[in-house]
């Protein structure tokens, strides 16, 4: 009699928690009924069973309470899913975070804003570029900062994560690292990486029946790139195209290896931090810190007992400890900031902070570099690559540039042309043959290059969001025309800046799913809005590496394309279609492309 009754009330509870979509809860609640009948006497089974239903009803209320912010405040929202809030289908791996966050910003076309949950914390999302420019540069005071991954951690201590006046201190103290003379010293080093890739390509080619590889261009460039890295960063002399699975890249693989593990993880240290420093979780692996650490340290001692001096950042950042950066050629080389770099703010021209940095904060630093190098780099250039394989013509006419600029000054350019170009950020640098430590950096101006890596970063941008976390309560305004009251962000909640969805909104950039280059030619780019173009990022807190960045792309770029020709293979994903298993931008099935020899 009393299993009967029982068994109708937990029915009648499941089937009202159901109409709720606890989905969740309906399996707990299953779980303690079927576990309660069998070890327990009725009465504890009641009581059990009436705590769980209160319980389940707190929760509920609980969450309903939470997820009708927005909605009590006029601002619009997608309906959030228990428990995930609005990250169900990044979480499920039903949707790349890209299209989720575009969905979202192209639903409701006449707001200024939007609100997202993720999991339970309140987001907002801007779609209005004058709102970008007021919470990245006008009122940066209120968004100095990204959120936390938790200030003890080995990546909370990288500049992107610093706050506060720790993050003005490090940002002032590492930005002359970045500067242009320091970059055109590492150039030799990009240069020589990639003349090994060029000969194992070549090898591999006179090997094959047909005079064609087809290859994953995400293995080639993130190999590329890992000994980039190796060389720029720590002096290390490393040559991933033949030594597949050297110390270096096995541990790069693994520090970027964003898998759907690495993906959960990532959102639960950004949105419950407190849950997971209880558990102690942490992005980056124990044998990973431990391997970077001591190959930081190591290195730095080692310099220093024998007085090495390499211009890479090691150097740099041995010369920031003893606060020895200087802003040295800002002036004449930074005065033209075009649209994919990013102009450094006045946080970063402050003079150096003579402050100590300790091991840590240092080895931090290295390991961001290495990894927003590894893996930004390595995306942009094998999009690019697939861009240029699936649009012959734009790959033609870069390719004929690339062979009338080598003609006319046989093979060699003076760094001196720098004065003439039209972007800053947009320097090409490249050595068509072996590169000897003494001979000339080539650093050059090519007009079709510069639009192609223009559109390439607008159409694949490196980063498809950026955030900013509110410091103290901020009036952002209405949500839309009609709206009556204005909308205050509460300190602690985050703002969300979609660079991939302003990229491919038609209003700013017609025709967005269109690889066009002329978008940004002369002729046509004072129809583009600058502010909608956020390839590293708006305001004080954009990437620090940009120019390295774009600097290695084109090194890289110019290399391949003027000594092979690129074709769509049986593997290539045609249209592209991203992968879902990744937080990064991939295609579905990897980068395939066919590689010949040029003639």
């Amino acid at each position: 009699m009393y299993r009967g009754s029982l068994s109708f009330i937990v029915n009648h509870t499941v089937d009202r928690v159901r109409r709720s979509k606890q989905s969740i809860s309906i399996h707990f609640l299953v779980l303690c009924y079927c576990f309660v009948t069998q070890s327990v006497s009725v009465g504890t089974m009641i009581i059990i069973l009436i705590w769980v239903a209160v319980l389940i009803a707190v929760v509920v209320l609980y969450l309903r309470q939470l997820y009708s912010t927005f909605s009590r405040h006029g601002v619009k929202h997608f309906k959030p899913f228990p428990l995930l809030g609005n990250m169900n289908k990044i979480i499920f791996r039903m949707k790349h975070m890209a299209f989720d966050l575009q969905d979202l910003y192209n639903a409701y076309p006449e707001e200024k804003f939007v609100g997202r949950f993720e999991f339970m914390n309140e987001a907002v999302l801007i779609r209005d570029l004058e709102l970008v420019k007021k919470v990245c540069v006008k009122d940066f005071e209120y968004f100095v900062d990204h959120r936390s991954f938790g200030d003890d951690s080995f990546f909370g201590r990288t500049l992107f994560l610093l706050r506060g006046q720790e993050w003005k201190d490090m940002r002032s103290t590492l930005s002359p690292a970045f500067t242009s003379s320091k970059i055109r010293l590492m150039v030799p080093f990009m240069v020589e990486v990639g003349d090994q890739m060029i000969v194992s390509l070549k090898k591999k080619i006179a090997e094959s029946k047909g005079g064609y590889i087809d290859i994953d261009c995400k293995d080639l460039t993130t190999r590329y790139a890992n000994d980039v890295i190796a060389s720029c960063a720590f002096g290390l002399k490393v040559d991933s195209q033949t030594e597949q699975n050297n110390e270096f890249y096995v541990m790069g693989k693994a520090a970027t290896n964003f898998n759907f593990l690495q993906i959960l993880k990532f959102f639960l240290i950004l949105n419950i931090p407190r849950v997971t420093k209880m558990f102690k979780l942490d992005l980056v692996t124990k044998s990973v810190q431990k391997f970077f650490t001591n190959l930081v340290l190591d290195t730095m001692k080692e310099r220093e007992m024998r007085n090495i001096v390499r211009p890479d950042m090691i150097h740099l950042l041995i010369e920031a400890k003893k606060g020895k950066l200087s802003h040295d050629d800002v002036k004449s080389n930074d005065d033209a900031t075009g649209f994919a770099t990013v102009e450094e703010s006045s946080v970063g021209l402050r003079n150096v902070i003579n402050r100590e940095w300790s091991d840590n904060d240092l080895v931090a630093q290295a390991f961001l570099f290495f990894v927003a190098g590894f893996e930004s780099v390595s995306s942009s250039v094998c999009f690019l690559l697939y861009e240029l394989a699936i649009n012959p013509d734009v790959q033609e006419r870069l390719a004929q540039e690339i062979r009338e600029y080598d003609a006319k000054n046989g093979g060699k350019f003076d760094f001196n042309s720098i004065q003439s170009m039209k972007y800053m950020d947009m320097v090409v640098s490249g050595k068509t043959r072996s590169i000897r430590a003494e001979e000339v950096i080539i650093i050059s101006n090519y007009i079709q290059m510069v639009t192609l890596f223009l559109e390439l970063l607008r159409r694949w941008p490196t980063a498809v969001a950026t955030d900013r976390i509110c410091q103290k309560d901020y009036n952002i305004g209405k949500p839309n025309a009609t709206a009556e009251k204005d909308f205050i962000v509460r300190k602690g909640t985050a703002i969300m800046i979609a660079a991939f969805a302003f990229h491919h909104d038609p209003q700013y950039f017609p025709e967005p799913e269109k690889f066009d280059p002329e978008r940004f030619s002369d002729e046509n780019k004072h129809k583009i809005n600058p502010t909608a173009y956020m390839p590293f990022g708006v305001g004080p807190r954009n990437c620090i590496g940009s120019r390295f960045a774009l600097c290695e792309m084109k090194v890289i770029t110019y290399q391949i394309l003027r000594h092979f020709e690129l074709s769509p293979c049986e593997k290539t994903c045609i249209p592209p279609r991203l992968a879902t298993d990744n937080i990064n931008l991939r295609l579905q099935g990897g980068h395939w492309l066919r590689f010949k020899l040029r003639k």
